[in-house]
């Protein structure tokens, strides 16, 4: 069947036909237009009155409904800030890693000899360097950094090449690296390179979903995380001898964020995500905070973290 236009009157009637209270008509209609119907209603799922049911669970109230979309803005926001921190930090220690053992001109650090030599990467390496030098041909020139280098020098150093990448590409260089240079960065994070090569298509992965304002709350990852240390210390609870949360859904991407941030910088995450989920406690009526939370993969332990 297919979905075609609906008016915002169309809309506020085919949520008062599911079930939804709609008290103050005119608010939901602005929210409606400016939010987007299709965004409001895809936390709908939450509030529904069984995993088949389409009607919303009896008392379920549009400024709740709401509430649970600015609440994963929010979130989202918070996260988003703090991936941004770990592509800066990804993209520093990598362009000092291959500029300090293969140069500082484009001719010298972009050569194929200074990636893994393994028949098997060599056409990974090769088409990845021909998207780095594509991205600097077209990103390079809106940059005052990289265009004062061309202008000035006649080259861009890594270190300012790395601002006009993309964090999925900057996360794909890693993995064509000799494992030399790979240990030597693992290393920088107290980490194990297969635990970093893992973790950074995760972390693009949130970071793009971040960038255009997806559904973050329940979002699943098609791989899970090894097991760490923090599943056992938080007591995680396990089913057929596998953790049931902190392994592919956002609870997981909190765990790499511990390794990767800098203390401080976790434990504002933690207090500020401990934030928005008090203020969206005490906007819900028909949902407990906990349900919300545990559709995260949110322990109700998890602000022990911070000190682990």
């Amino acid at each position: 069947m297919q979905k075609t236009f609906k008016t915002i009157d169309e809309q506020i009637q085919i949520l008062k036909d599911k079930g939804l209270v709609i008290e103050d008509e005119n608010y939901a209609k602005e929210i409606l237009l400016r939010e987007n119907y299709f965004f409001i209603s895809g936390y709908r799922h939450l509030f529904l009155d069984g995993l088949r049911s389409k009607r919303f669970k009896p008392g379920t109230n549009f400024r709740e409904l709401y509430a649970m979309f600015n609440f994963d803005r929010q979130l989202r926001n918070i996260i988003f800030k703090n991936l941004l921190i770990i592509e800066n930090n990804m993209k520093s220690i990598f362009s000092y890693q291959l500029s300090k053992n293969y140069g500082f001109k484009e001719k010298d650090y972009l050569k194929p000899s200074n990636f893994n030599t393994n028949p098997e990467k060599s056409r990974q390496v090769n088409d990845l360097l021909r998207k780095i030098k594509r991205q600097i041909r077209v990103n390079g020139g809106q940059h005052s950094a990289t265009t004062h280098y061309i202008y000035n020098y006649g080259y861009i150093p890594l270190w300012i090449v790395v601002k006009v990448l993309s964090f999925g590409i900057v996360c794909e260089l890693y993995s064509i690296m000799k494992p030399k240079d790979q240990n030597e960065i693992a290393e920088v994070f107290g980490m194990r390179v297969n635990d970093l090569l893992s973790y950074l298509p995760i972390l693009a992965n949130y970071r793009n979903l971040c960038a255009h304002e997806d559904i973050l709350y329940d979002n699943r990852t098609a791989v899970n995380i090894e097991t760490t240390k923090y599943h056992t210390m938080l007591e995680l609870p396990m089913m057929d001898d596998e953790y049931t949360c902190g392994k592919n859904d956002l609870f997981a991407l909190i765990i790499i964020m511990k390794t990767l941030l800098w203390e401080d910088e976790f434990r504002l995450l933690i207090k500020e995500i401990d934030y928005e989920k008090s203020i969206l406690s005490g906007k819900l009526q028909v949902l407990d905070i906990e349900d919300v939370m545990g559709h995260m993969g949110f322990p109700k332990n998890y602000t022990e973290l911070i000190n682990m």
